[in-house]
């Protein structure tokens, strides 16, 4: 008790301590966004290996987020503790690995970074609470998704469920948002894109976005009502038409190309959670309502 007084009373050292705990969290993020979908991927195929009578050619347990443990995945090298150090290890290893002097991506320790900082963040706006917690676990499964999607235009069912139920315990408890505007934000935001997915579908017979995109919104309303559904709906359409036209035109590819929109769903329930009140407000006194 005398701990959290103490960190209560010093507010700059508890933010450190945070954003220490969640650069560590940030390295796991990592496996999990290279892991799972890889995870995902052979358990489809030992369930068709099954349907189909064939012997498996592995188990899907033999790969997960404890095991193998973290290796350079050019030269199969084994990465030592102090070799996994969030970012620093990068900075003095200058993003190469230390057996073979492969390039490591960036993105690692971008995400590393993210993760403590939209925790930081999160602690500043909200105080050292309880609903500051569940709001971080809220941005950090964005983060998680975005770029699982980006990587693969895949939204894991095991990320985006576990979201939406989140989100309604967090408002039967928090009164944030009426436990009925989420409940309907969850089914609004699911029924609205799986409209508009079987309207583009019975014009032009193709599919023009993913389930997982669904119960991404859906999991995004039932945070934060039904309320702010069209202020994400109309945020995440405009920053993805002109995002996704500019990086189509950029790397020399045609209108077909298909893109994630999870990211930009993401990104749009997140800044809604901070300021959706303010943009909303902003919109009805700009139409005079």
């Amino acid at each position: 008790m005398s701990a959290i007084v103490y960190l209560d009373s010093n507010p700059w050292l508890a933010l450190c301590l945070l954003g220490i705990f969640s650069l560590l969290l940030g390295s796991f993020f990592n496996v999990v966004i290279y892991r799972l979908p890889k995870m995902m991927e052979a358990h489809w195929k030992h369930e068709c290996q099954l349907i189909l009578e064939q012997e498996p050619t592995s188990p899907p347990e033999s790969f997960n987020l404890a095991l193998p443990n973290s290796h350079c995945p050019q030269c199969g090298a084994a990465v030592k503790a102090r070799q996994n150090i969030p970012v620093l290890s990068y900075i003095l290893l200058r993003g190469r690995c230390a057996s073979c002097q492969n390039k490591i991506g960036l993105r690692y320790p971008a995400v590393e970074l993210a993760t403590a900082a939209l925790a930081v963040f999160t602690a500043l706006q909200f105080g050292f609470t309880w609903q500051a917690l569940a709001v971080i676990l809220f941005s950090w499964l964005l983060l998680i998704m975005s770029i699982i999607d980006i990587d693969h235009q895949l939204l894991p069912d095991s990320l985006t469920l576990p979201l939406l139920w989140l989100g309604l315990a967090y408002n039967s408890l928090s009164g944030s948002v009426l436990l009925m505007d989420a409940v309907w934000g969850a089914i609004a935001g699911y029924l609205s894109l799986w409209s508009v997915y079987w309207l583009f579908k019975l014009i032009t017979g193709k599919e023009g976005m993913g389930f997982g995109d669904f119960k991404l919104l859906a999991a995004l309303g039932a945070w934060l009502g039904w309320q702010m559904l069209p202020v994400i709906i109309l945020l995440s359409s405009v920053v993805g038409a002109v995002l996704g036209i500019t990086l189509l035109s950029l790397q020399g590819k045609g209108r077909n190309t298909s893109i994630p929109f999870g990211p930009y769903l993401a990104a749009a329930g997140w800044i809604a959670m901070f300021w959706g009140q303010d943009i909303l407000g902003a919109y009805m006194g700009f139409a005079g309502l």
